[in-house]
Parts: C-alpha cells; structure tokens; sequence
C-alpha cells in the first residue's frame, strides 16, 4: 500500500497535482482552464507512474477509506485516464480536436476498457456511471463539475487534485465557477439557459442532495453566481423559471496560440 502524506489522505495524489499544476493553464477571469498536452506529452512518466500507483490499490483498501478519500480517488483517476486517453491518440500537436474522434463505430472513447483498476481493465464510463453515480454511497451531484471529459464545453480541469481534506470545498468552488461562467451558463430575459450537463444529469440534482429534489433549487442555490436577483432566484427554486440548454461544445480543451 502507498503511504501517503497527511495532506493527501490514504492516497498519494501528489503526482497528479504537480502535473496539473504545470500544465493546465487558468484563464485570465478563473472560469474556464486549458491543457498543454504538447508540453504534458514531453513530461508523461509522472502521468504513467501515477496511473500505475492507483492500478495497485485494491478494492478492499479503497473500501476501507473515508467516503471523501474515495471519491477524490476516483475523480482523479478519471481525470488523469482522461488526459492519458488524449495523449494517447494525438499524433502530432493539435492534430486531435475532440475526444470524441477516438474510438470505433461502435464503441466511444468512453468505452474503451484501458483503466487499470481494482485488478481489472474498466472504461472511463464505469468509473464515472457504474462507481461514482451507481453505487449509491456519494449521491454527490457536483461531480458533474469536476469530472472532466476534455471538452471545451465540461467544467474546467482544476489546476489541482482533488483531495478527502478538501473535497467538499474543491466541489463547492467548482460548482461556483461553472455556473459563474456565461460561455456555459446564463440568465436573459427570463429565461435560464444551462449547459446540457443539467439536461443530460438532471435526475443526480433532482435527488435530494442539500435539500433539492428539483433542478430549479439545485441551481438556485447559486443564484449570485447567475447574476439573479432574489425575485428570480425565488422563482427559479419553485419551478417558475423557464430553463433551457445549451448547444455543448465537444472541442479539445487544449492550449492553443
């Protein structure tokens, strides 16, 4: 088992941290980050070793930490696969241009089984939607702002891992930073317009998580994010506001010049 430092909880994220704190690049106003998978590709052995220390830790380990430690753990493993999964499939600088270009067909990018965990071969999408979302132990809706699928339209890749310690109030700010992003999330003439991961996940806002078993007061809760006064964030929580969604933009979150 890797012995970690008190400020990573049971699993040394530190790897993945330094990674991401060299090579995601924040934007100007802190909304929204891009990747430099031009200089992350000259610098993957950490990548590599990292992805290798996670494949160790075995299910009755993981089973064994805190809810919080779990659920950083894999956030960062679906990040860090993720990042993997695109440099994998970029052949030369800037020839990728969404993570929807990789795969067959007939599978996705999502299905493909390259994520070494708990002894066996598993897809980005069991990680996500079979673990995170399907074991019932997180119901943990501000995953869908951290959990990233290196798109220009997901939430931004924080420039640091996720961690138990600090994991409630790493959720909380990426929430508050997407939805205080107007390229992804908006209020104009009362209407509401969200991003599709509201569409697509709507049922995860809807299951009590804080008290919300609407869409409407999940995101009310971040009403000062919105720009909504406290009429409109009145109606948007009872369900008065119309709400729309927004066309996702499936581009590569990469650095470009």
């Amino acid at each position: 088992m890797i012995h970690a430092p008190a400020a990573f909880g049971e699993f040394d994220h530190s790897l993945w941290d330094l990674l991401l704190s060299k090579h995601v690049i924040v934007s100007e106003d802190g909304l929204s980050t891009a990747v430099d998978y031009t200089s992350l590709s000259s610098n993957r052995e950490p990548l590599a070793l990292y992805l290798d220390q996670a494949s160790r830790i075995s299910r009755t380990t993981f089973d064994a930490w805190e809810t919080p430690e779990q659920l950083a753990f894999l956030i960062n493993l679906y990040n860090a696969a993720t990042v993997e999964l695109i440099l994998d499939n970029r052949k030369s600088a800037n020839s990728l241009t969404s993570i929807r270009d990789i795969g067959t067909l007939f599978t996705s990018a999502w299905e493909l089984k390259r994520v070494a965990l708990f002894g066996e071969r598993v897809t980005l999408d069991a990680i996500e939607h079979d673990m995170i979302r399907g074991w019932g132990r997180y119901n943990e809706p501000r995953i869908h702002f951290a959990v990233n699928c290196a798109a220009i339209g997901c939430p931004a890749l924080r420039a640091e891992a996720y961690t138990g310690a600090k994991l409630n109030a790493q959720l909380d700010d990426a929430a508050r930073t997407f939805l205080s992003d107007r390229s992804r999330n908006y209020f104009d003439g009362n209407r509401l317009y969200l991003s599709s991961i509201f569409k697509w996940y709507r049922e995860d806002f809807e299951r009590g998580w804080g008290g919300s078993n609407a869409l409407g007061e999940f995101v009310a809760r971040y009403s000062s994010e919105l720009g909504l006064n406290a009429d409109q964030a009145d109606a948007l929580a009872k369900g008065d506001m119309r709400i729309r969604f927004l066309r996702y933009d499936w581009g590569l979150n990469q650095l470009t010049d």
